[in-house]
């Protein structure tokens, strides 16, 4: 009862994982609220995933403490897998069962009662669009539908919180914005999500607060709203300019005081005030684009510009 009344209901202190001489996650410390969605956002090789696996008691911690609705990681595995429902980035579903049996084997896991799983079943299916799939081969799907199977997979034991890593991948807009609405909802019905993602958008439109990681550790933390107004304020001005015409566009924007990134063959602008860069500017340049800021203008002001591999 007592895990009920807290407000959070996952926990990292201190958390650390080595792989040999390999720090993939770095001292990190986060609180996950009930109820909310929850984001890890950052380039390859960041450690969102490996994050991920602790949580989901799929990779031991080195170090650190991590609770999962009040219960600790290291001692309560199947406890702790019981609440939750999973979305790996991978495609893990049995090519040798059928859509059906895929959702009903499953549910033996849960030692879910056969008609309540066929009950749930059908309905996940109902949810994600694959009715009249229950019969079909694994691999008759499109990556689309399988992607969406996984996803009604996750729901067949009404997970208290839902993992989903890069659950978008390799879905079209159709398909993206169906999965961003049934995120929503399940949010909406009390379900705490966390969400492992590089798309900056997705973020941006599910997440109530999210935590950018790098090379292992955490840079900062926030609403997708905080965030973009500390790190890149309210407007964006891109001036993409020919080598010749670079300096006497670099040497103008050094007198406003602005903020201004040189990358390549763009100038990146960033005005805290808005409504101000069209005011103050007047660049003679080949092409020049103003447009609100992103919550990818903190990404790759955080994490660079440069190829993580």
């Amino acid at each position: 009862m007592l895990n009920d009344l807290s407000s959070s209901i996952i926990q990292g202190t201190g958390l650390v994982k080595k792989y040999k001489k390999l720090v993939a996650v770095d001292h990190i410390d986060f609180t996950i609220e009930r109820q909310e969605c929850f984001a890890f956002l950052g380039p390859n090789g960041a450690g969102k995933t490996t994050t991920i696996r602790m949580i989901c008691c799929y990779a031991p911690l080195t170090s650190g403490k991590l609770t999962v609705d009040g219960k600790d990681v290291s001692g309560n595995c199947r406890e702790i897998k019981r609440i939750l429902g999973i979305v790996p980035q991978e495609t893990n579903l049995d090519p040798d069962l059928t859509v059906g049996q895929n959702l009903l084997v499953y549910s033996r896991y849960f030692d879910i009662p056969g008609n309540i799983a066929v009950e749930r079943a059908t309905e996940a299916l109902e949810t994600f669009q694959l009715v009249g799939r229950w019969n079909n081969r694994i691999d008759s799907l499109s990556g689309g539908m399988k992607r969406r199977l996984i996803f009604a997979r996750a729901l067949i034991n009404q997970p208290r919180i839902l993992i989903l890593d890069e659950p978008t991948t390799g879905l079209d807009p159709q398909a993206k914005h169906l999965v961003w609405q049934k995120i929503r909802y399940l949010k909406d019905r009390g379900t705490t999500i966390v969400l492992s993602t590089q798309n900056m958008e997705e973020a941006a439109h599910l997440c109530d607060r999210l935590v950018v990681m790098h090379q292992g550790k955490i840079l900062t933390q926030g609403t997708p709203t905080e965030l973009i107004d500390r790190y890149a304020g309210k407007e964006v001005l891109e001036i993409y300019s020919k080598p010749e015409n670079k300096p006497a566009v670099l040497s103008q924007l050094l007198d406003t005081e602005l903020e201004v990134e040189d990358v390549g063959d763009t100038i990146f602008v960033f005005s805290r005030d808005g409504g101000t860069l069209r005011q103050r500017l007047n660049i003679n340049s080949e092409k020049i684009v103003y447009r609100q800021a992103t919550l990818e203008d903190v990404f790759l002001r955080l994490t660079g510009r440069g190829l993580q591999e």
